[in-house]
């Protein structure tokens, strides 16, 4: 499995889950550069991505939805604040209605991606920090951490091809 590590700190409002990679830092940063690599990865098994927009440039949007088993959509947006290839990104991340509108009472948080060579490996930390407590309590009794850390358990078969 990739996933190493997955930390919580109410204090920092932060959600950190930490992968290792058997790949070069170039290679892992693939797996963020397009939407049809994250549509391989980004969601639970049962929740897989769709990525219809993907704009992969500092202020670029991104709209996608993940499907169910039951067929329902739950749809997300991101913005771009900063890309510095081949190492990091940050970006803001929400809710989106059946529209691709933000859901506003949802909120938003910041993602930071980081990939750091290790010998040969990729060390990839993604860490969110939410807008206060109780979105942090809502985001993980909605389940975000085990999700994450089944979608990041993906990725070792992508990079295996």
């Amino acid at each position: 499995m990739t996933v190493t590590n997955s930390t919580k700190s109410p204090e920092k409002l932060q959600l950190t889950i930490t992968s290792e990679l058997a790949a070069s830092v170039e290679r892992a940063w693939q797996l963020w550069e397009g939407p049809r690599q994250l549509e391989r990865w980004w969601g639970p098994p049962t929740w897989p991505a769709t990525f219809e927009d993907y704009d992969f440039q500092p202020g670029g949007d991104v709209a996608y939805y993940m499907t169910g088993p039951d067929g329902s959509k739950a749809r997300g947006w991101w913005k771009f604040v900063s890309i510095s290839a081949p190492t990091n990104l940050e970006l803001d991340d929400g809710f989106a209605d059946e529209n691709g509108d933000p859901v506003t009472e949802m909120g938003q948080a910041r993602m930071s991606v980081t990939l750091e060579d290790r010998a040969g490996l990729t060390l990839m930390t993604v860490t969110t920090t939410f807008a206060d407590e109780d979105q942090m309590a809502k985001m993980v009794e909605m389940g975000m951490e085990e999700g994450m850390r089944e979608a990041m358990g993906q990725i070792d078969a992508i990079l295996a091809e």
